[in-house]
Parts: structure tokens; sequence; C-alpha cells
């Protein structure tokens, strides 16, 4: 399971919250190894983009499972049905601004700093989302075991924040634009790119409000919703001045080496504000090579402290996860850590009663790409992630590791000449198959991290630049050596996507391969989209639904 609702990262927290309406206890604990299928036959997902069109589609059965519902009268409208059941739990979520670091004036440290001292966080979170969102000032989710509450931006104070630019040089046109520092020339307009009212109205909304709140600074910006995929684009490309977008984060603070690493700052990275700092850089080298636990939370922490003073983003808002399933269906997975729209889901569900019938699970957006190597968003993930496997899979109770296509593995230190460094050895599942036919061995993996490795494709390369070597004693066995000691290696590897060696071989360009579009020789009806997954893609129509099939082959089907 490779992608598909990522796994959240960190410790169980769960949230107290006094809500306008009666949501169920958060989930009881399932045993993950005694889940087996999947059940369904055929699975659509489908695209539907608007939250009207989604909540109508759910109450007369055109869906069965509605994930990530953010409006308070979708949540109430829902909670009073009892043809569905709604599920809760703390999200890893996180909405931030981010601005582009590398153009005037957002280099500017103080206007970043007055920017986020005059957005009334609080304010618009308590009006757009009622209590089923949290403001957030923080670097990671304060449910994140990880989070230094202590490091946060700076909040509301819009007489301190002019105070602030006036000390640093700013002023202000008659017209109140400011005006920087050695300047005469006012700020020129500016956008905040957001994802549109029909897609994600709170957003957009969210967006149009800030705007506001920066002009009435003197910052001439102005919401510019986009389609998301251009949006991403945009952003992809660094053409941008501000951007609100919202992370689902891992379940390992690896998300800030990511986001503001200066190596990590390559087109289609995800370091998009382009922060370039060596302190920042020290600090999070420190925290990627952490040898253990309290080194890597020590050097989280100070991290957080120092982006919280380079600010090259404002945290906006957490919110927690509601998905609605319809009883039609039963065996969907709540726990205290998860909602019912995740993968273990996938796996357990079955028709209520009655004889096998399709199950329709709503797309909030359609993909972007289903290429694996450049598929950066949600949605992508959330097909690919059904078609593709992980070494370790993650327990949906308290988000410990749980073997998956690895039964067991081993963590060891190596000494040398060269310095320590960490190998993993992975000892593989005997009865995996690849959806053509073909077994699942050790050189599967094996070539999958050395491809990776080779084209250092962004989405991947933060996982496996440090691998030093990938040997195979036996079809069962991997030892991955890498170049270094970390804390964070273990769950690097083993949560990569695995793809069919022979299959790699044959790709010429990673980034123009479309593999929904080619079929796979030989075998009828399968396109070069395959993996060892629960489910076999089968068609996508554009704008309307992606559908898949049951994987017979699949591993945890009782024979």
């Amino acid at each position: 399971m490779g992608g598909f609702k990522r796994w959240l990262a960190g410790a169980v927290f769960v949230l107290a919250l006094t809500l306008p309406l009666a949501l169920p206890a958060p989930g009881a604990e399932v045993d993950p190894e005694r889940i087996r299928g999947p059940k369904v036959r055929e699975l659509y997902m489908v695209v539907v983009r608007d939250p009207d069109a989604a909540i109508l589609a759910l109450e007369r059965g055109k869906l069965d499972v509605l994930g990530d519902l953010t409006r308070p009268s979708d949540i109430r409208r829902l909670s009073k049905d009892q043809r569905f059941s709604l599920s809760m739990a703390p999200g890893f979520h996180m909405a931030q601004v981010g601005f582009n670091l590398r153009k005037s004036p957002w280099n500017f440290p103080e206007l970043r700093r007055a920017a986020a001292m005059v957005v009334p966080r609080d304010r618009l979170v308590r009006e757009l989302f009622s209590g089923y969102s949290a403001p957030l000032a923080t670097f990671l989710p304060p449910v994140s075991p990880y989070c230094d509450k202590g490091a946060a931006a700076p909040g509301l104070d819009v007489e301190g924040a002019r105070a602030l630019l006036k000390k640093a040089g700013w002023s202000w046109d008659p017209s109140g634009v400011l005006v920087p520092p050695k300047s005469k020339q006012p700020l020129p307009p500016a956008t905040i790119l957001s994802p549109t009212a029909g897609v994600a109205p709170t957003t957009a909304e969210l967006a149009d409000r800030i705007a506001g709140a920066l002009r009435e600074l003197g910052i001439p910006v102005k919401a510019e919703p986009l389609d998301f995929a251009a949006m991403v684009q945009r952003i992809d490309e660094r053409k941008f001045d501000l951007y609100l977008m919202a992370w689902q984060l891992g379940r390992d603070p690896d998300s800030l080496y990511s986001f503001y690493h200066s190596s990590m700052d390559v087109r289609g990275g995800y370091n998009q504000t382009g922060l370039k700092d060596a302190e920042v850089d020290r600090l999070l080298e420190a925290l990627r090579y952490a040898p253990g636990e309290p080194s890597a939370r020590k050097a989280a922490a100070e991290v957080q402290r120092v982006l919280a003073d380079r600010l090259p983003i404002i945290p906006i808002y957490t919110r927690y996860s509601v998905a609605a399933v319809s009883r039609a269906w039963s065996g969907a997975v709540a726990t205290r850590a998860a909602a019912a729209d995740n993968s273990w889901s996938l796996l357990s569900m079955a028709p209520a009663s009655g004889g096998a019938r399709p199950l329709y699970w709503a797309l909030g957006d359609e993909p972007k790409t289903l290429n694996p190597f450049t598929a950066s968003t949600a949605t992508d993930w959330q097909v690919l992630g059904l078609l593709y496997d992980t070494l370790l899979a993650v327990n949906p109770n308290n988000l410990s590791d749980l073997p998956w296509l690895a039964r067991s593995w081993k963590v060891e230190t190596l000494t040398g000449a060269g310095g320590p460094r960490t190998r993993l050895t992975f000892s593989l599942r005997g009865d995996v198959l690849w959806q053509d036919g073909t077994p699942f061995t050790a050189k599967d993996v094996k070539a999958t991290l050395l491809f990776l490795k080779k084209n250092s494709i962004p989405r991947y390369v933060d996982a496996v630049r440090d691998i030093d070597s990938v040997s195979i004693p036996d079809d069962r066995t991997v030892v991955v050596t890498m170049k270094n000691v970390s804390y964070w290696h273990l769950h690097s590897i083993g949560g990569l996507p695995i793809f069919p060696g022979p299959l790699l071989a044959r790709i010429d360009d990673w980034r123009s391969w479309q593999p929904a579009r080619t079929p796979l020789p030989g075998k009828p009806g399968l396109t070069e989209l395959y993996g060892t997954g629960p489910f076999v893609f089968r068609e996508a129509k554009a704008g309307d639904f992606v559908r898949f099939t049951r994987n017979d082959r699949f591993w945890l089907i009782p024979r």
C-alpha cells in the first residue's frame, strides 16, 4: 500500500473538541494482521471537484466513501443522516502561505514577518471552519511529537507590523502602498495562488481574506485562483509570488528537510519557497543524520526555532480528518489515528448485504499525472498507492511499523575506515506476485533503488541519495548499505514504492513515460501501470473516474 492516504506521522494524539454535533467516538483498535482482502471486486475513484456535487452524489447513492470533509455545514448535514457513518481523527494536515524568496520583495525578512503579524488566523479559522480546524503557528502540526510549540510564527499585531517596517526603513506612498528601503518605487502588484472555489471553497475564500489583510498593510496582493494542476505547475516552475497550499505530512519530521533544505530547491522539488540558509541547512542535516531518537528530537526543535525567525512561510491552520461512509458497506477501518478514508478500509470493506457491487470512492480532483516518477499531489497518490506496495506498512492504530513486502528487517550500524554507516537487511515475503503474474523478488527492490538513485528523481532523491550499495544474497533478501548513519534511513527506504525491475529496464525517459497509455506486451488488459498492490488499473476517463479491478493475485486474499 504505497501512497494512498499517506499515513500521518507521530504518536497517537486525540484532541478533545467541543463540536456543534455528535460525531462518533474515535474508532476502536483493529488488528491489521487479521485483515484479508480486498473484497471489493471493482472500484471507481470518481472525480467530483465541486463539494456540493459530492454531497449530493453521496446522498443519491452515486458515492460510497467521501473523505476530506471540511465544511461545517456538510459535516452537520451528513451526521444527521442515518445512512452514513462519520469518522474523525486528528490530522497531520498543514495549510500555509509560502513566499517566493528568490525574488523581491519577499526576500526582505522584515516584510515576511510583518505579513505574518497582520494575518488574523484565529478569526479566519473560527469563521471559516467553525471548530473543525485549529489555527496553526508552528512548523509541524501540534499532533506531531516533534512539534516545538515554542517555535511559532508571530501572532496578530497590526501596529507592531507597521512599526517593524518603519524601523527597517520602509515607507508608504500616498495611496498606502509600501515602498522598500532606499527606493522611490512602491511595491508592484502581486498574487497569492490558490485552488478555485469550485474545488476548495474554504481555501479560496481564505486566500482572498489573507490577501485583504496584506493589502491593509500596504502589500498590493490579490488572490489568483487556479485549477490545482495549473497551480502546482506554476509553483514547480517557481513562477509565483505567494501561494496558499495544504499538505498532508508524513509520520516523521522529514518534511522539514524536504521543504527547507537548499538542495531541495530544484524544479519539482519540495523547497518551493527557495529558502537558502546555511544555519537551516546545518540543522536539517543534523536532523537527517541523527543517529537516534534523542538527537533527532533535539535537531528538530532547533531547526523549528530558526525557521520561526526566518519565516519562509506563514502557517495558517491544521484540520481534522473527517470521512463519511455509506452504511451499505461494512468493514471500514476507523481508528484513533485515522478516519475511514484510508487504504486499510479498501482492503476490508465489503457490501453489507446482497451480492457484489462496485465501490464508488470520491476523488476531490483530477489526478495531475499517472506517472509515479513525476506524481506529487495527494490525488495522484490516492490512485497510484493502490497499485504499488512498499517494504513496510504503517499500523492504523498507533502508526508503528508493520511488515508488508518485507516480512522482517534488521537495522545495524557498521564501523570502519569510512566512518559509521547504517545497514538495512530486508527479508522479503515469498508469496507476492506482480500483477502480470511474475514473482516479486529482491531483484525488483534492487532495480527500484538503483533506478531512483541513478536518475535523481526529485520526488525520491531525498530518500535514496545516501545509498552506498544494494546487494541481494538471494531472491528473498535485500541488503541496503547507506553512506552514513541516520535514525530515518529505515523509513526512507522502507516507505518507497517498489516497481517491476524488467519494466524499469525498458524506460528510456522517466519524465515523459506514460504508463497508463502503454499496453504491457503479451498481457492483454494490462498497461505498464502495474505493481503488486491490491488493485489493478483498468482505465482513466478524464474528468470522470479512474476504474480498477481487484488484483486476484494479491497476497492478502485468502487462497
